[in-house]
């Protein structure tokens, strides 16, 4: 059998226009017994991936439970980088079975979606296995998701990939959505995004740029 190379991405990876990015819950109350990570990089995380969505245009829900009466607002994190835009508040603790939310998803028509949000092992889970179960391609971000215990937040990532979810990280999101640095329309928002929120790697950026003036892709 002969296996012929080509210069083509993978199937599996993500594009800015093949799926749906739906955040879950990112809200005080949720955020105050999360102790699977620490708040601060849940809000930076929370917001890498926000911005990244919103730079390459990906179609996107936001969503809360019990806003008013219990959980409190969404992350300013995500409303900012989403101005303007409806959050659909839900009773369900699943957000697959919030019919506003099905709308949007079926109004949006795609077949592979993006999750991340608070807990994992309850408000990831529903939705992963729900959409998963309805013939859905299903990512989740583990380092923007967050549980009331490592325990929890483990056991919930490795039922969901028993379940055939895929799971990734902010910054892989980030940069899987860029992809190539010849891409100048996002290059700017990408390694602008990065050196905000990126951590090292965004400290690495700026530190490059300012030294060497130096730049992926000869941009």
């Amino acid at each position: 059998m002969t296996v012929t190379a080509s210069a083509t991405p993978g199937a599996s990876l993500l594009s800015p226009t093949d799926h749906t990015l739906v955040l879950i819950d990112f809200q005080s109350q949720m955020a105050f017994a999360t102790k699977s990570i620490g708040a601060e990089l849940l809000r930076n995380n929370a917001a890498l991936v926000g911005r990244a969505g919103k730079s390459f245009g990906v179609p996107t829900i936001l969503t809360t439970v019990a806003e008013k009466s219990f959980s409190g607002p969404m992350f300013d994190e995500l409303k900012e980088a989403f101005p303007g835009q409806a959050v659909l508040d839900r009773t369900s603790m699943n957000t697959w079975e919030d019919a506003s939310v099905i709308d949007e998803v079926n109004r949006i028509g795609k077949t592979r979606i993006v999750f991340a949000g608070l807990w994992t092992s309850v408000c990831i889970v529903g939705p992963v296995s729900s959409a998963i179960d309805q013939g859905f391609d299903v990512y989740f971000i583990a380092d923007a998701c967050g549980d009331i215990s490592t325990e929890a937040h483990e056991r919930a990532v490795q039922r969901m990939i028993q379940l055939g979810a895929r799971p990734m990280t902010s910054l892989q999101y980030l940069l899987e959505l860029q992809r190539d640095w010849a891409r100048a329309e996002t290059y700017d928002s990408t390694t602008g995004i990065a050196k905000k929120w990126g951590g090292a790697y965004g400290l690495g950026v700026i530190y490059a740029k300012t030294m060497f003036g130096a730049s992926e892709g000869g941009h």
